[in-house]
C-alpha cells in the first residue's frame, strides 16, 4: 500500500517542459499535458506526453497495455513511468510517458484519464501494472471494463525481497516457485502445486505468500487465460520493462532523461524496421507439407509465424480423439503421447468452422493452439479460417484507417490534413523503396532522385513555404489540465504509421515537390547517361540470371530440408508408438 508523496524535478523540470512545447510546436499531433495543483500553479503537477507515432501505434496495438513504474522500486532515479504495448513482431512499442511528481490517488486518476484522452478514448482489453493500491484504484475508476493484471515479474521481484532468507537457505525455492506459476496449465494443477510448495518449504503461514495467493486471480496466468495479453511464451516479460532497459536507469538524471528517451524510441524504431525487412525479404523454412503452414508464412510476421509453426508441428504428437458427436458441435480430446493427464478438450462447429479449446491459448495470445490445429487436421481443414488470424500479428497489422471521435471542425481539419499528408508520403515512400530496390540500375536512379528531392524539400523549408507553424494547434488549449476539470478530448485521426519524425512536419507543397521530383527523375533519365545505362542493363540482366539460378538451387534445397524434417517427425511418432507399446 502506498501513500501520497510529492516529488520535485528541480531545474530539470523546465528543461522537460521546454522540450515538450518545442515538439508540439513542430507537430500538432504531439500531445502533452501538465496536472495543475491549484489556481495558476503548474509547478508541482505530474506531466504526460505522447508523440504522433505513439498515438498511431496505439490504434493498431492498443489491445493490451503495460503501465510501468520502475522508479517505485528505486530502479529509476527520476519518477519516470511509461505506457507500452507489443507490436506485430512482439517487440515493445511506446504509447506515452509520464513524470509522476504528485504520487497520490488523484494524480494517478488524472494520469490515466489524460492518457486515455490522448489515445482517443479507446480503452484497452487488458492492462498490466505493478501491484499498487493507488494504481489499482485509478485503473478501476478510469478503465472499469479493462482486465487488470498485476505484473508477474514485479511480484517475483518483491517475493525475492520479502523472502530473502528462504531464497538464501533453499536455492531451489525460486525455481520451483516460478515453475508453479509459469508451467501449471489448469487451476487445479496450480492449486495442488502451490499447496505442495508451501508444505515442502514450511512456509504455510507466511503472510506475504498468503497475500499473493489471495490476489492470485490478478497475476497467476491460469486464472487469466480468457483475456488477451499478447504473450506467446511463459518467458515473455512486460513490454514496459524492456522498452527503456539500457537507456534509463538509477543513474539517469532529469537532465539526461529526454536524450535517453529519444535514443530508446529511435532504437526500437530501427528494430521494428529490421523485423519488417526480415519478414518481407526472407522466407522461413517450412517444416510440414501443410498448405496451412505456407498460408501462415505469408500472413504472419516472422515472430508470430515461428510460434504458429511450433504449434502446428506439435499436432503430429497430439492426436485428436472424438468423444462426443451430438448435433452441430463435435467434442474432441487432445493429448500428447504419454501425457494423458494433460489432455485438452476442443469443441468444434463444422458449419461455422469455429473451435474453442480448454487451454484458451488463442484468447490469451492470439495464436491458435496445437489442440485446435490437431482437430483441424483430423477434419481435413487445410487452411486457417480467417477468424483465427489476428490482424495485429500479421504483416499488414499497420494498414487501414481508424476513425476518431468528432470534435471541433477546426482541430479535426488541421490534424486530418496533417495525417493525410503523413499517410500519403508513407505509402508513396514504401512503393518507391520496393521499386527502387529491384535492380542495380533502378536503385541508382532512385537514389539520385531521392537526393534531388531532399535538396528541394530542404530549400522549400528554408524559404518557409507551406510551413506548418502557421496552423499549429495545441492539444486542448493551454495543455495544462486538472483531473477535476472537464478536459477537452484531443482529436487525432489514426491512420497508417511511418515513424520518421521528418514526415511529421511535411506540408502539402513539400510533398508535391518531393514526389514529382522523384517520379520525373525515375521516369525520364538523362540522355547523356544512355551508354552507361546500356552497360548497366547488361550487367543487371546477367545478375538477375544468376539470382534466378540461385533461387532455383535454394528452392530445391528447401524442398530437401522439408522432406528431411517430415521424415524426422514421422520417425519421432513411430518412436513414441514403440515406447507406448513397450509400456503396455
Amino acid at each position: 500500500m502506498s501513500g501520497s508523496r510529492q516529488r520535485t524535478l528541480g531545474g530539470g523540470g523546465q528543461h522537460v517542459l521546454d522540450y515538450l512545447k518545442r515538439m508540439q510546436a513542430e507537430n500538432p499531433s504531439f500531445y502533452y499535458a501538465v496536472q495543475a495543483q491549484g489556481d495558476n500553479d503548474h509547478s508541482g503537477g505530474s506531466i504526460f506526453w505522447a508523440n504522433a507515432t505513439a498515438r498511431m501505434n496505439y490504434s493498431y496495438f492498443g489491445d493490451t497495455v503495460t503501465f510501468d513504474t520502475p522508479y517505485r522500486s528505486n530502479r529509476y532515479r527520476v519518477p519516470f513511468a511509461s505506457f507500452t504495448g507489443l507490436n506485430h513482431h512482439g517487440q515493445p512499442v511506446l504509447f506515452g510517458c509520464a513524470l509522476i511528481l504528485n504520487e497520490s490517488e488523484s494524480s494517478f486518476i488524472w494520469l490515466f484519464q489524460t492518457w486515455l484522452h490522448a489515445m482517443s478514448e479507446c480503452r484497452p482489453v487488458s492492462i498490466t501494472t505493478d501491484p499498487d493500491r493507488l494504481i489499482q484504484v485509478a485503473v478501476a475508476q478510469v478503465l472499469p471494463e479493462t482486465r487488470h493484471r498485476f505484473s508477474k515479474w514485479g511480484i517475483f521481484r518483491e517475493t525475492q525481497e520479502k523472502l530473502v532468507q528462504i531464497y538464501q537457505s533453499n536455492p531451489m525455492f525460486e525455481t520451483e516457485f516460478h515453475k508453479c506459476i509459469n508451467e501449471t496449465e489448469t487451476i487445479d494443477e496450480f492449486e495442488s502445486s502451490w499447496q505442495s510448495l508451501l508444505e515442502r518449504y514450511y512456509v504455510m503461514d507466511n503472510e506475504w505468500l498468503q497475500s499473493m495467493y489471495n490476489a492470485r486471480q490478478q497475476w497467476v496466468p491460469v486464472y487469466m487465460r480468457e483475456t488477451f495479453f499478447g504473450e506467446m511464451s511463459v518467458t515473455d516479460r512486460s513490454a514496459g520493462n524492456l522498452f527503456f532497459e539500457g537507456y534509463v536507469n538509477a543513474s539517469t538524471t532529469i537532465q539526461m532523461l529526454i536524450k535517453q528517451y529519444e535514443k530508446a524510441v529511435a532504437s526500437w524504431h530501427e528494430k521494428e524496421l529490421k523485423a519488417d525487412y526480415d519478414t518481407t525479404n526472407t522466407t522461413p523454412v517450412l517444416k510440414t507439407p501443410s498448405p496451412m503452414e505456407k498460408q501462415a508464412a505469408n500472413l504472419y510476421t516472422r515472430r508470430a509465424f515461428m510460434k504458429f509453426q511450433e504449434e502446428l508441428v506439435e499436432t503430429l504428437a497430439n492426436p485428436a480423439t472424438k468423444i462426443d458427436d451430438s448435433g452441430a458441435i463435435i467434442t474432441y480430446r487432445v493429448a500428447k503421447f504419454g501425457e494423458d493427464h494433460k489432455a485438452r478438450t476442443v469443441s468444434f462447429n463444422s458449419f461455422e468452422m469455429k473451435a474453442s479449446c480448454s487451454c484458451q491459448m488463442f484468447e490469451y495470445s492470439g495464436i491458435i493452439c496445437r489442440h485446435i490445429l490437431a482437430v483441424f487436421r483430423a477434419k481435413n481443414v487445410l487452411t486457417l479460417p480467417s477468424q483465427y488470424v489476428l490482424k495485429r500479428w500479421t504483416r499488414n497489422a499497420k494498414t487501414g484507417v481508424v476513425t476518431d471521435e468528432p470534435s471541433s471542425e477546426l482541430a479535426n481539419n488541421a490534424r486530418e490534413s496533417l495525417t493525410v499528408r503523413y499517410n500519403n508520403l508513407r505509402q508513396e515512400a514504401i512503393k518507391y523503396v520496393e521499386e527502387g530496390a529491384k535492380s542495380i540500375h533502378i536503385y541508382n536512379v532512385a537514389m539520385d532522385a531521392l537526393r534531388e528531392a531532399t535538396s528541394k524539400v530542404t530549400a522549400t523549408k528554408n524559404q518557409g513555404s507551406g510551413a506548418t507553424h502557421a496552423s499549429t494547434l495545441t492539444n486542448g488549449g493551454s495543455q495544462e489540465l486538472h483531473a477535476a476539470e472537464g478536459t477537452p478530448t484531443p482529436t487525432f485521426q489514426s491512420t497508417v504509421s511511418f515513424s520518421y519524425s521528418a514526415t511529421d512536419k511535411s506540408s502539402s507543397s513539400i510533398m508535391v515537390i518531393c514526389l514529382n521530383s522523384i517520379l520525373s527523375y525515375v521516369s525520364l533519365p538523362s540522355p547523356v547517361q544512355d551508354e552507361k545505362e546500356k552497360k548497366i542493363r547488361e550487367m543487371t540482366a546477367e545478375l538477375e540470371n544468376i539470382n534466378h539460378r540461385c533461387e532455383v538451387y535454394r528452392t530445391n534445397l528447401l524442398a530437401v530440408l522439408r522432406d528431411m524434417e517430415e521424415q524426422k517427425l514421422k520417425l519421432s511418432v513411430k518412436v513414441q508408438n514403440a515406447r507406448l507399446s513397450l509400456k503396455e
